[in-house]
């Protein structure tokens, strides 16, 4: 038999299991885990050791198997396929393990392995093209491919767009699209909003409206180089536009050649794909309105419109301001519906287009660099003030 002072009483039990939770046994660490956390940071400096080998052109060639790199029968492409879902399944089942493993796991190791791919994607997406792109803005040509003929040119790339014709141009189309497109697309999201909300068939009609989001956007830039494709007048017509104004008795029109209204017919393509987002994301907002404002309002004798502009959308401005800067964002990067419908002719370019014909068809490496920086320093404050707003609200 034990003795009676080796009876535990429930405040002795309480207090054993105090002095257990304050002086916890260390788990013995998973090696497993540590030598994932250890590949992790060792990927982690690989690419580093890359960006930084680049700069002084370093970079050690690099012989690859041939169906990674030229893939070009049936064989290799089937084998490129099943390598990279083997890969992503091994990757995958290494983190899953680590972080599954029943012994301890040392917190160092769970953040590396789950933000040193996240980091290195950062550095081999962002940081590395970015910062390459703004040495080589500073240069006639090149300094990474042709490091003997490139030359140090200061801001000279920087003088020849502000002072080019054809820049001024670029920089007009630009400002049309910026001031045009988020007006009308919060406008006509908002208008749609308003209507639709509680209605019958609203889930339908809210579909229709959201359904250009799903189109890519050289998709919905060929579905609309039909609609205004043109003919001669003597020809039947298939462009939609041209056979209406044939059916009330006009002649057809060259939507994408005639200046200056052939920008307004590209922002109209991007107006269509715009208003769709606006229309959700402010018909929540609406949504979020307390019921016992618009009652209140109703029982001061406030007017519809009164409703709508002095108490529905002072309450919901954070949310149009958000949505205007977000189409802002897309709109200073698009590329794809000018080059699509126009190819950037007939004084229809954007900065992004301009940047692109200076990069890869002039081989003009230091104006098109130059372009690019003024595509991130127009983008990069708005992007800014998203995020920041964005922490707002979550708090």
């Amino acid at each position: 038999m034990s003795p009676l002072s080796d009876i535990k009483t429930p405040g002795k039990a309480d207090a054993s299991r105090t002095d257990a939770a304050a002086n916890p046994r260390k788990a013995p660490i998973s090696i497993s885990a540590l030598a994932v956390g250890i590949f992790m940071i060792l990927v982690f400096v690989g690419v580093v050791g890359l960006i930084a080998a680049s700069f002084f052109n370093a970079v050690p060639e690099i012989t690859w198997p041939s169906f990674l790199v030229d893939a070009d029968n049936a064989a290799q492409k089937l084998t490129l396929m099943v390598f990279v879902v083997a890969l992503f399944v091994v990757v995958m089942a290494l983190l899953l393990f680590m972080v599954d493993s029943r012994k301890r796991v040392p917190n160092w190791t769970v953040a590396m392995a789950f933000v040193g791919p996240a980091l290195a994607a950062l550095l081999l997406g962002l940081i590395w093209p970015g910062t390459s792109t703004l040495i080589q803005s500073f240069f006639g040509r090149s300094p990474w491919y042709d490091s003997e003929r490139s030359e140090f040119v200061g801001f000279d790339n920087f003088a020849t767009l502000f002072t080019t014709s054809e820049f001024q141009v670029v920089l007009r189309n630009t400002m049309i699209w910026v001031i045009l497109v988020p007006i009308v697309a919060v406008a006509l999201g908002l208008v749609y909003a308003v209507l639709i909300d509680r209605t019958r068939g609203e889930a339908v009609s809210k579909g229709l409206i959201f359904l250009p989001m799903a189109i890519s956007l050289v998709g919905a830039s060929i579905i609309w180089k039909f609609v205004y494709e043109y003919r001669a007048p003597a020809r039947p017509q298939i462009g939609l536009a041209n056979q209406i104004l044939v059916w009330i008795g006009l002649e057809p029109y060259q939507f994408l050649l005639n200046l200056p209204w052939n920008t307004i017919f590209l922002i109209v393509v991007m107006v269509w794909i715009q208003t769709g987002f606006a229309m959700v994301i402010l018909s929540a907002a609406l949504r979020g309105i307390p019921e016992e404002t618009v009652e209140a309002a109703l029982l001061d004798g406030a007017s519809p419109f009164q409703i709508f502009f002095k108490i529905k959308v002072p309450q919901i401005m954070p949310t149009i301001v958000v949505v205007w800067t977000t189409i802002t964002l897309v709109v200073l990067k698009v590329f794809d519906i000018v080059f699509a419908m126009t190819n950037g002719q007939w004084e229809t370019q954007v900065l992004a287009n301009y940047m692109f014909d200076k990069l890869f068809r002039a081989n003009d490496w230091g104006v098109g660099s130059a372009s690019a920086i003024v595509i991130m320093i127009l983008v990069s404050p708005i992007l800014v003030w998203n995020v920041i707003q964005a922490r707002k609200e979550m708090r």
